[in-house]
């Protein structure tokens, strides 16, 4: 009897939990998801995890749990590389595990590692679950005086914004007096928004009394803050790094071709440059159709990939991704009221927190309410 197809997931993004969550998978598969972590965090309510209005599980997706449900296998690993030629993934510490089609949605990064003294005295908002980890244990050094309320944020796009005003509100509310600075080499800020989002937020930002220091070069970070190429140091207790999109580093060792450090992908969804690499999520790009890095776009690209990938492997036609031009953009506030970037016009409040609220709680109740184990 020859061995099933196998099919592997790299990395529990967006795109492929919800690949997963779909009609039953055909028994003739093997299908195998791999992540660092059996949890992964959904960077839509990360904001609200932060200002503490959800706890850490309302923003968990469970993996294992997730793939078991599926009938699919979940390993526990980072992926460091493929072996394209022999169709392994290589994983560290462990032996590498073997596929037939392979697919990757591991996200990105916004660790800035050429940034002296980045990778001891700060943290990157993503990867999701490092950074919870990481504000967790800041939040109860401040609670136990052992650590000063002062928080940088590199990056003054939408991420930095939203994660800067509910530091600055979580901090508040737990009795603190926050000292919140937003850090930008730019002379402008969220310029990518249209003209009402944009007011807001930077209303948002004087009301809170944030800090906001554009056109700045960063020089190091260091125990006591962030240093500019100045001289002068904002103190800082927690640096967060939000600055830009960055690709995961060893995808440049895979011989594939990349955009930008990017898995270029044509309208199926697959590579370019091999046939049995697909890739969705932040961590492609649509050559046919480029798009910023939005989870808007793993969200719909999540059953288009889900046939491809199965035709892949047992024949037939596939589908083409079509992302949309315009989509809706819901940026929260710190406290409980977010803008809409949609039109040109200025819309804000607390409507529009419970308006994001229902779309982010609804997205997570399809992983936390699973069926039985191979019946999704």
């Amino acid at each position: 009897m020859s061995p099933r197809p196998h099919l592997v997931l790299i990395g529990g993004g967006h795109a492929h939990a919800l690949a997963l969550r779909g009609a039953p998978l055909p028994s003739g598969l093997s299908v195998t998801l791999l992540d660092p972590s059996p949890k992964a965090a959904y960077s839509g309510m990360l904001p609200g995890f932060v200002a503490g209005h959800y706890p850490r599980a309302a923003l968990e997706i469970d993996l294992a749990r997730l793939a078991t449900a599926a009938g699919a296998r979940f390993v526990t690993g980072r992926a460091e590389g493929i072996d394209r030629a022999r169709r392994h993934v290589l994983v560290a510490g462990q032996a590498p595990v073997p596929y037939d089609i392979l697919s990757l949605d591991i996200g990105i990064t916004s660790d800035l590692p050429d940034l002296a003294g980045f990778a001891d005295h700060a943290v990157p908002a993503k990867p999701l679950g490092r950074f919870a980890d990481r504000w967790a244990g800041f939040l109860a050094g401040v609670a136990a005086g052992h650590s000063a309320p002062r928080v940088a944020v590199i990056g003054a796009g939408v991420a930095g914004v939203e994660l800067a005003l509910a530091a600055r509100y979580r901090l508040a509310r737990d009795g603190a007096a926050p000292e919140v600075t937003l850090i930008d080499a730019a002379d402008e800020i969220l310029r990518e928004l249209r003209p009402g989002a944009r007011a807001a937020l930077l209303a948002a930002i004087g009301r809170a009394g944030i800090a906001l220091r554009t056109g700045g070069r960063i020089a190091r970070i260091g125990a006591e803050g962030v240093t500019l190429a100045t001289g002068e140091t904002i103190p800082a207790a927690f640096v967060i790094g939000a600055a830009g999109a960055r690709p995961q580093r060893w995808l440049a060792e895979t011989g594939l071709e990349l955009t930008d450090g990017f898995v270029t992908v044509d309208r199926t969804l697959r590579s370019v440059s091999d046939p049995r690499v697909f890739a969705a999520g932040d961590c492609a790009h649509l050559s046919h159709a480029p798009r910023p890095k939005a989870g808007v776009f793993a969200v719909r690209e999540a059953p288009i990939l889900r046939r491809n990938l199965i035709t892949a492997l047992t024949g037939g036609r596939m589908r083409a991704y079509r992302p949309q031009r315009h989509y809706l953009k819901l940026v929260s506030m710190g406290e409980k009221r977010a803008a809409a970037d949609r039109l040109a016009l200025r819309i804000e409040g607390r409507w529009v927190w419970r308006w994001k609220d229902r779309i982010d709680r609804g997205f997570m109740r399809r992983f936390h309410d699973l069926p039985p184990a191979g019946r999704p």
